[in-house]
């Protein structure tokens, strides 16, 4: 058993004296790790000089990030066109002609891609899973510009793609067929909530108060529209102040009851001050160190959390952190582990599990479901699909948030194949419908899930949904054959 430090030895540690300390040897791996982010290797999610944590938030919550893009194992021409995979056809839109192009220049010059070879990461997702075929993408930089170009193709029955930073997990966030691909990467500005509608409506909530209770809350439900209902052209966020005090515990533990036995004395004893619980199994760890040569300063357990502690006095948070950690190694919760309070070690730790998704990817073809379930269930899906599906699969991996009760189950194979997906799929949903859980905790439903609502919401809340829909988009041309069932 044995446990150490990677941050600078204060009084508060010494009471640690009588166990096993492994400080060399995690500095070693962390002086290692952080030569690598001097050559680029660590490629994190979070802009440079930027903690982990730049906001205080409730017990296990994680941090939220950008994820970064990485190199691919397949390039854009090896993904199998969407519409034959999935034998999708293509509903009755009109089709991109040089006018409607003439027209566009009209409005945005110089932001007007038609270029086939710039449109092709545009048609992709991040996954490499799904591919489109568009033929156009527009960038606008306004409100105004966003509502002229929804204006005109609701007259035109031209169907449209919304797309950000093309991050999405669920196939959601590219084209199915050809829809002209609106891009909101110049649309950079925080300073309220505005939205367009599928008619080139502008709806203004400009307010920011924090708290208003006239009427429907309406940002709500465009929110989690996944571009369906409209187009979200700039939003209002309250910044809380950075932490002053951050520190990060990476523990081992025998067993998956054990994980969560710690995160209840977590939890009883860090109070206020926990931001952050996230577990991973030891495939994932065996797949960073593989594919992205990471290198864990904990070995040897079959699972591992990841514990955050965020305050405002250094002092004060340390100690609670050192009364936890001698609590659950006197218990044998864990096993072992290391604890950062520098920020760059903070920083190479929280990268253990933030590159698991990039890590997957080198693996192979990922299937991916985002599960919210009862924390006391999480990892029994994993085990159970595990078994379901043997030496079919290459790996099947299990990490999240467990303060969230969000699982993140991974399953890779050489390449896609439909008898693994029907061996995957609906188990997984039904698995997950059967303990009153979501299919989709984070990622939404997008192109890939949507068939699958009915096993998280009952059909009086989908036939809502799809009325919703065809109030708002008549035509359907935003985002079309995305969330809501066939049909819809």
């Amino acid at each position: 058993m044995g446990f150490s430090s990677v941050a600078p030895h204060r009084s508060v540690w010494s009471r640690w004296a009588q166990l096993r300390w492994l400080t060399s040897f995690h500095r070693r791996i962390l002086t290692q790790q952080s030569m690598n982010y001097a050559s680029g290797t660590l490629q994190l999610r979070k802009p440079p000089g930027v903690p982990t944590s730049v906001v205080s938030r409730p017990w296990g919550v994680r941090p939220r990030g950008r994820r970064a893009f990485h190199a691919a194992s397949c390039s854009f021409q090896e993904v199998m066109l969407t519409s034959e995979r999935y034998r999708v056809q293509r509903l009755p839109f009109s089709h991109l002609s040089d006018r409607d192009v003439a027209f566009f220049e009209g409005i945005m010059p110089g932001r007007v891609i038609t270029n086939p070879e710039e449109l092709k990461p545009f048609n992709v997702d991040w996954l490499k899973s799904v591919r489109g075929s568009s033929k156009l993408m527009l960038k606008p930089q306004t409100t105004a510009e966003v509502s002229q170009v929804l204006r005109y193709c609701h007259e035109r029955n031209l169907a449209v793609n919304p797309q950000g930073g093309n991050t999405g997990l669920v196939g959601g966030s590219v084209p199915v067929f050809d829809e002209i691909i609106l891009s909101t990467v110049l649309m950079n500005r925080i300073i309220s909530f505005d939205k367009v509608l599928a008619d080139g409506s502008v709806m203004d909530c400009l307010a920011s108060l924090r708290k208003d209770n006239t009427g429907y809350d309406l940002k709500q439900l465009f929110i989690g529209s996944e571009g369906t209902l409209g187009v979200i052209t700039a939003v209002s966020i309250l910044c809380p102040q950075k932490p002053k005090a951050v520190n990060l515990a990476f523990l081992g533990c025998q067993s998956f009851a054990k994980v969560l036995e710690t995160f209840t004395t977590c939890r009883a004893m860090l109070g206020e001050i926990l931001s952050a619980y996230e577990f991973m199994d030891e495939k994932c760890m065996e797949l960073v160190e593989k594919h992205l040569r990471l290198s864990s300063p904990v070995a040897g357990s079959p699972f591992y959390v990841l514990i955050e502690t965020s305050g405002s006095s250094s002092t004060h948070d340390e100690e609670k952190l050192n009364n936890f950690l001698q609590q659950a190694m006197t218990s044998g919760l864990v096993t072992d582990g290391t604890v950062a309070t520098d920020d760059k070690k903070i920083k190479t730790l929280w990268s253990l599990r933030e590159r698991i998704t990039e890590a997957l990817t080198h693996d192979g073809y990922v299937y991916k479901y985002d599960i919210s379930l009862p924390v006391g269930k999480l990892y029994d899906l994993v085990t159970d699909t595990r078994a379901r599906l043997g030496h079919n699969a290459k790996n099947v991996v299990g990490y999240g948030h467990l303060g969230d009760g969000n699982l993140h189950l991974n399953i890779t194979a050489d390449s896609y194949s439909h008898s693994l997906l029907d061996a995957i799929e609906p188990f997984v949903y039904e698995w997950t419908a059967r303990y009153h859980g979501s299919i989709s905790a984070e990622h939404g439903l997008g192109f890939k899930k949507k068939q699958f609502i009915q096993y998280s919401k009952p059909s009086e809340a989908v036939l809502l949904m799809q009325r919703f829909k065809a109030m708002l988009d008549p035509k359907g041309i935003l985002n079309p054959y995305k969330m809501l069932p066939s049909g819809s």
